[in-house]
């Protein structure tokens, strides 16, 4: 007797992440071939030569024999309450322990945010482009993506006034992400001012992704958004993942600041959410306190000279030759949002350009589609090459685009 085929869930009809998904899954099968696959689709800075600081993996083996049991569902009291120091350093002064969850990684708590949240038919504002985790989590918990537009030629900040627009009562909450990811921009304050007063006056609740945080480059300035946000609730999301390049501890945090009396019910929800997971990755937990009171070696990194400002400067310079490519040199992150100049390549397809990328050239990028956007021109890579592997990166890729556009 043949076993009936197994169908998966129909909440996973409109879930997608192109970041990890079937070029991904392509690029390994042509690993086990033997091929060295450059992989651009992802940032993930242990892959490129990068590694936490020595003082916060010291922080994990001393304390090792402290992480065998489950903690707190919250997370152990040093790294919650080296956020809430965190906060207060930068201005946002109604911060305790109590309001912070530590999670594995930020992609954890983001599901559990939005899982507290949100009953069917629930809209959230997310951006486009967007980190595609906030619409895919969105959609898996009932509700429905109500995506604002972040246009190329407004260098991707967002416009209040538009975004107003498409506030509705079924909208719960809105997501702010700045510095960007996939774009790069970092946002003015007075764009995030106008977007937390639409969550203020309409009563949404501000999911704020600040895990690039201190990425910044040319003296761009990052404004936490929670410093803005008076009347109503506002999640703030951070990590070790980007600015301290330790993808692999699984540690994000959330912390809650503003109308917290109002959402009392929603934090124990959350509460609830995190209990049932019964805690994150203890180990980790310990090289917070270290990695936020400690020196900030990402700032070597990303000031001229550093490795990552110099690969951005490549690909500044590759840019202003290409002859079929064009992108906002990013403020900030990781990331590099490349689209096809207009009337260059007609019909391009992001997907099947990615697809001979990886096929015939071995280099993997994720194809713009996946970042909730309306057309098909874009493909996003990451900064963290060195700036040698980068101009050669870039060289290529121009040759393939010579090659898609002749067939």
């Amino acid at each position: 007797m043949s076993l009936q085929r197994i169908k998966p869930s129909d909440a996973l009809s409109q879930v997608r992440y192109e970041i990890r998904g079937p070029l991904a899954r392509r690029a390994v099968e042509l690993e086990r071939q033997g091929y060295d696959i450059v992989k651009l689709n992802i940032g993930n800075p242990g892959v490129f030569g990068f590694r936490a600081p020595e003082t916060m993996r010291l922080a994990v083996i001393e304390n090792l024999h402290q992480a065998d049991p489950y903690c707190h569902q919250k997370g152990i009291f040093p790294a919650r309450e080296a956020v809430v120091m965190q906060q207060q350093s930068r201005g946002v002064m109604d911060v305790t322990a109590d309001e912070v969850f530590i999670g594995n990684g930020v992609s954890e708590l983001i599901l559990l945010s939005l899982r507290a949240l949100l009953d069917d038919g629930d809209e959230v504002l997310v951006p486009s482009p967007d980190y595609p985790l906030w619409t895919a989590a969105v959609t898996l918990n009932g509700g429905k993506a109500v995506h604002y537009p972040c246009r190329a030629e407004n260098g991707y900040v967002p416009d209040p006034a538009e975004v107003a627009k498409l506030v509705t009562p079924r909208t719960r909450a809105i997501v702010i992400i700045s510095p960007n990811n996939p774009t790069g921009a970092v946002y003015p304050k007075a764009v995030l001012q106008g977007l937390v007063t639409i969550a203020e006056d309409k009563g949404l609740v501000i999911f704020s992704d600040e895990i690039y945080d201190q990425i910044l480059f040319d003296g761009a300035e990052f404004t936490p958004v929670a410093t803005l946000n008076k009347r109503t609730l506002c999640a703030t999301f951070g990590g070790l993942s980007k600015v301290y390049r330790a993808c692999g501890f699984r540690v994000g945090w959330v912390s809650f600041s503003g109308a917290k009396e109002a959402a009392k019910d929603y934090l124990l929800a959350l509460d609830l959410m995190a209990g049932l997971r019964l805690c994150a990755n203890v180990p980790g937990q310990w090289a917070v306190q270290t990695a936020l009171g400690g020196k900030q070696s990402i700032l070597e990194l990303t000031k001229p000279g550093g490795r990552i400002y110099e690969t951005r400067r490549v690909v500044s310079e590759a840019l202003s030759r290409s002859t079929y490519f064009e992108a906002m040199v990013p403020q900030g992150a990781l990331y590099v949002f490349m689209r096809v100049k207009p009337g260059v390549i007609p019909h391009f397809d992001d997907q099947q350009f990615a697809l001979e990328l990886l096929e015939k050239r071995h280099i993997l990028v994720t194809p713009g589609h996946g970042f909730n956007v309306p057309y098909k021109d874009a493909f996003r890579i990451t900064l963290l090459p060195d700036p040698e592997t980068m101009k050669k990166v870039l060289a290529t890729i121009e040759e393939a685009a010579a090659e898609y556009a002749r067939t």
